[in-house]
């Protein structure tokens, strides 16, 4: 299959012609850009492949289900039509393959974005993931660049079980060489994940599949605008909500917890001010420290299990840069160190508004 960009859009010969492909491209681009629309984070990750895919022909997407099926969550719906099985493919369900053919198309000037369709599925892989796809780059001295990514759906929220619910995150993080992403809003669904396609390093790209359904009004003319323009997220927190009194630190999933925690502190008087970490690795640290010595006082947000953790490491980067600015020890609200419960059991086990505002109540307020 040959694949052709041009400034019309991408043409194609093999499974899709040039027409369809050069009409379905144009099609797109126009229904997609006329203004604020509601869309969902699903649909949001889905244009932002397929906006790479037709401005560059070396990205591809390939794993288990992604092709026919458009994924187990719909995610990757449609680019199999549009690009062509070479571009669009399923593979057998061996992650540890997916992984290590990736390595070797990122090796050769390719892009590949693959999926691992559910967090612990990806741990076959972890091998892969950690001797090759994030040591290449430092073990060949810079010559060989890894372009690729590794789209994880993760954390719980859905009804799963273990196996389909785990927060992986930390593995991720703790190894040197990764690049560790995850969205909490639906733009930044599609600006993260456009920016993590272009990265000439590894991303783990962690997905919360319980905000695949989350709606937002979204301009996507305007995010394509900022995305051509190099406007960057990597390695920068976002202020979700503005607050005095304490800081609310999450990332991911926690995000709309934190933020109807805020909302509900808001009623009782007290002004909390949330942050949205967004890439874990690298990590945004004058963001949320600038907010933890305004206010003085932090509670950090996350799921996954509260040992050698993600927030673990945030409260101690914390702690070493505002230690003199802290009013009271920073609280955490995680996950417990369990495995993952069943579904009737998930919402003892995620962090809940009420565990939220447990946490600030705890945070040593003077009468």
């Amino acid at each position: 299959m040959t694949v052709t960009t041009t400034a019309s859009g991408t043409t194609a010969n093999g499974n899709v012609s040039a027409a369809t492909a050069s009409a379905a491209a144009s099609a797109a681009a126009t229904a997609e850009a006329t203004g604020p629309q509601s869309l969902t984070m699903a649909k949001a990750l889905n244009t932002a492949m397929a906006d790479a895919m037709r401005a560059d022909s070396s990205v591809l997407v390939f794993g288990e289900d992604v092709g026919m099926l458009g994924g187990v969550f719909r995610i990757t719906d449609g680019l199999m039509a549009e690009f062509g099985e070479q571009r669009c493919f399923d593979t057998p369900l061996a992650e540890s393959g997916i992984v290590g053919m990736a390595v070797g198309m990122a090796i050769n000037g390719m892009r590949p974005v693959i999926e691992m369709q559910f967090d612990a599925f990806a741990y076959p892989a972890f091998e892969q993931i950690v001797s090759h796809v994030a040591k290449m780059h430092n073990r060949t001295k810079g010559k060989l660049k890894m372009p690729m990514v590794i789209r994880v759906p993760y954390a719980g929220g859905i009804g799963g079980v273990e196996h389909h619910c785990d927060s992986s995150e930390s593995y991720y993080a703790h190894t040197a060489g990764l690049k560790v992403y995850t969205p909490a809003t639906v733009a930044d669904g599609y600006r993260m994940l456009r920016e993590a396609i272009d990265s000439d390093d590894p991303v783990m790209f962690m997905e919360p599949k319980k905000l695949y359904w989350s709606k937002d009004q979204v301009d996507l003319g305007a995010l394509r605008a900022e995305h051509d323009a190099g406007t960057s997220t990597e390695g920068r927190a976002a202020v979700a909500r503005p607050g005095t009194d304490a800081t609310l630190i999450a990332y991911g999933p926690s995000v709309p917890t934190a933020l109807a925690a805020a909302a509900a502190a808001a009623e009782e008087g007290r002004s909390l001010e949330v942050i949205d970490v967004r890439t874990l690795v690298p990590f945004d640290d004058e963001t949320v420290c600038a907010s933890v010595r305004k206010t003085g006082r932090a509670v950090v947000i996350a799921e996954a299990h509260g040992f050698a953790s993600v927030s673990s490491e945030i409260v101690a980067r914390v702690q070493e840069r505002a230690f003199h600015y802290l009013a009271a020890p920073i609280l955490r609200v995680t996950g417990f160190d369990v495995p993952f419960p069943s579904p009737k059991l998930e919402h003892y086990y995620l962090p809940s508004v009420d565990r939220i505002l447990d946490a600030v109540d705890d945070l040593q307020w003077e009468d």
